[in-house]
């Protein structure tokens, strides 16, 4: 399937809510690099704190990221993304993403905590730390 091929039918709601999986360009393990993810999750911060989305839980691993979000009023997810991805990158003076992403919007409230579960659970099911605490990026709004 093409890039623009997952456009077709993308539609942002207001108010909805999304659980969205990017990768690094390449699926280089750049994150890795305890530095660049801090300076990304300083990038996601920055949309909560202007109130484009509410940040519910995420994950960053060495070559991607998951995030549970809702979404403000006035701006579509493609925009957000596109935007955190380009202030993310030029922090670092370098491609990070690939131009695509995946997203699921969540209709139904018994779908979101399984969902946060499953984002925070990543790092110990990629075998990267044996407790979910020992892993230094990511968060949720429960704790």
């Amino acid at each position: 399937m093409t890039r623009d091929a997952l456009r077709v039918g993308r539609f942002s709601q207001a108010g909805g809510i999304y659980l969205v999986t990017t990768a690094t360009a390449g699926r280089l393990p750049v994150f890795a690099d305890f530095g660049c993810a801090r300076m990304v999750v300083r990038e996601m911060r920055c949309l909560a704190i202007q109130g484009d989305l509410t940040s519910l839980a995420w994950v960053l691993m060495p070559d991607h990221l998951h995030w549970l979000i809702q979404l403000g009023h006035g701006a579509s997810l493609s925009a957000l993304l596109r935007a955190f991805k380009g202030r993310s990158a030029r922090r670092t003076g370098r491609p990070l993403w690939q131009r695509a992403f995946h997203d699921r919007a969540l209709r139904r409230e018994d779908e979101i905590l399984p969902a946060a579960r499953y984002i925070i659970a990543n790092p110990v099911r990629a075998g990267l730390v044996q407790k979910v605490g020992d892993y230094p990026h990511w968060d949720a709004v429960w704790l």
